[in-house]
């Protein structure tokens, strides 16, 4: 059975906003035909961000490892070899990214839409990210640039990676009466079975 109503979180984050590109996003999402279902403007601040990330209790030691591992294969210098300790300064680095200033946070309902949104959004590293894809298209940002600067790299869009991670973030960044349930006309060619009343 295909959940044709997955939902997924996507923020576009403050540098998205500030380089205006908020409505070049939207649309290459919606052009999908996935359904916007969620959309406000907030200012979150570090806490929130925080809790965002701590949604999963390995986080920190997951994006410490993972940052410890890149570091290494690429053979550049490491802050530090604990994962937890490297997990805290990421943390840090998003907090303090993402709080400053508007973001703008959107649920998207459709089939597949996790995965969907993922293949558009492009990597987490825009320099490593396909072209055509958002990430890939519009952004220079790299991690070393980051690690360099002692930032968090920055990528214009966060997407959940995958529907119980999606069910997470959307409840803690929208309340129930904030998502709208509500009918599209394409719809019916993206799910009717046999298409049936094309034709008059």
């Amino acid at each position: 059975m295909t959940n044709k109503k997955e939902r997924t979180l996507v923020v576009i984050k403050p540098d998205g906003v500030q380089r205006t590109l908020i409505g070049e996003i939207i649309k290459r999402y919606e052009r999908t035909g996935l359904k916007l279902v969620g959309l406000k403007m907030i200012v979150p601040d570090e806490k929130f961000v925080e809790n965002h990330y701590m949604l999963d209790a390995e986080w920190k030691k997951n994006a410490g490892s993972k940052a410890i591992a890149s570091a290494k294969k690429k053979g550049e210098t490491i802050r530090s070899e604990d994962p937890l300790e490297m997990g805290e300064f990421i943390l840090g680095t998003l907090k303090k990214y993402i709080s400053s200033g508007p973001v703008i946070a959107m649920v998207w309902q459709g089939l597949n839409a996790v995965g969907i949104v993922r293949k558009i959004t492009g990597g987490t590293e825009p320099l490593t990210s396909d072209v055509g894809t958002i990430r890939g298209d519009f952004t220079i940002d790299s991690y070393k640039a980051g690690d360099t600067d002692g930032r968090s790299v920055r990528n214009l869009v966060h997407s959940s990676g995958s529907s119980e991670e999606a069910e997470k973030e959307i409840e803690l960044w929208f309340d129930e009466n904030e998502i709208i349930d509500y009918r599209l006309i394409q719809e019916e060619i993206l799910y009717d079975v046999n298409l049936d009343g094309i034709l008059e």
